[in-house]
């Protein structure tokens, strides 16, 4: 799973990583957590939409990165924190929490060469701000490496 993060962030693409979630629903506000830490570089954006993709359509079709990466928590049926980056068309094999649109259906709105989806698996997802202690391990983690790996590339 880190190994396919580390691959696609030493590509000379431009990324876009897009944090999704509800910040008042525990490990679903994840995505949103990990987009408000990655630092931008040359190579890596980012943007946070919490619940509401749809409203930034016309803004990420602008901003024409190589790849779109969504970050939101995904019910993979496995131990919280777990994490893998897959294309968005996988993403119906698996399910998501609180948007107005799928994940699967995004995939038609935007004129990307990639989109993938960073799905962490949530422990909770009932009303509390506080993620829980796998979820925010595993979004350090993943803050960690986006970073450090753009970091590199800078140098």
């Amino acid at each position: 799973m880190i190994k396919d993060l580390q691959e696609l962030i030493g590509q000379n693409k431009k990324i876009l990583f897009t944090g999704i979630g509800n910040v008042l629903k525990r490990d679903d506000g994840v995505g949103v957590f990990i987009s408000n830490r990655i630092l931008n570089s040359a190579n890596v954006g980012t943007l946070t939409v919490e619940v509401s993709i749809e409203n930034y359509i016309g803004k990420i079709n602008s901003l024409a990165p190589d790849i779109l990466v969504l970050i939101d928590c995904v019910h993979f049926n496995r131990h919280p924190g777990y994490f893998e980056l897959l294309e968005v068309d996988r993403i119906q094999d698996f399910t998501t929490n609180t948007h107005n649109i799928s994940l699967k259906k995004i995939n038609e709105l935007f004129n990307m060469p990639a989109i993938l989806v960073l799905g962490i698996q949530p422990r909770s997802v009932h009303f509390g701000e506080e993620m829980s202690v796998e979820v925010q391990h595993a979004a350090n983690r993943i803050i960690d490496l986006i970073n450090t790996k753009a970091e590199m590339k800078i140098d």
